[in-house]
């Protein structure tokens, strides 16, 4: 645990709650608040390793690549209408890393999901999605496609069915206000894809 110490936290016990499907772990730690007094806190964090997020984006068409898939995360906290979309979230394409750099497991995982096999990927942010609990850190990329791109079959893999959907960037803009988009780092990604629509070039 050496490598979790530092001047204002210092770990003094890790114990595992679950590793049923990630990690689970309560941490007691001291830590130097800014009045200069030691105090003793605990937290749980839930380590699902680091992942990756790509939007696809055609510009000759403006259209994205975005899929739909069910999360039982989000049916239990509401995501429910009673009808076929029960539980289905609409997302960027993305994945964990798996041991692998980021730039390599969103090549395999837009490949897996989407069937497009994409020459190249612009990193554009990093970022914490839920720092309070969760230690994953996500990597956004965005890439472009055309009609000509490389495709296979995708849909995901193992249980996995994953819904392809082309839609126009304004159409996807629009589905964030009316709430069929709630995904966050979906939402991230569309909107940096909109900004940079919307900044000029420099020349």
């Amino acid at each position: 645990m050496n490598n979790l110490l530092s001047e204002r936290v210092q770990i003094t016990e890790e114990k595992l709650l679950s590793d049923n499907w990630y990690i689970l772990k309560r941490f007691t730690f001291n830590y130097l608040g800014k009045n200069g007094q030691w105090s003793t806190q605990q937290r749980e964090a839930y380590d699902r390793g680091n992942g990756a997020t790509i939007l696809l984006y055609n510009p000759q068409t403006d259209n994205v690549i975005l899929t739909r898939q069910f999360r039982l995360p989000t049916f239990v906290n509401g995501n429910r209408d009673g009808g076929p979309t029960s539980g289905m979230l609409i997302e960027a394409c993305a994945g964990l890393l798996d041991n692998d750099d980021p730039e390599t497991a969103i090549r395999r995982e837009t490949e897996e999901e989407t069937g497009y096999r994409i020459q190249s990927v612009q990193k554009v942010m990093e970022a914490y999605m839920s720092p309070g609990s969760v230690t994953e850190k996500l990597f956004f990329y965005i890439a472009e496609y055309t009609a000509d791109t490389e495709r296979y079959a995708g849909g995901g893999i193992d249980e996995e069915e994953i819904e392809i959907m082309e839609i126009p960037l304004q159409q996807a803009l629009a589905m964030m206000t009316s709430g069929e988009i709630r995904d966050g780092k979906t939402i991230m990604l569309l909107q940096h894809l909109r900004l940079q629509q919307l900044t000029p070039s420099a020349n």
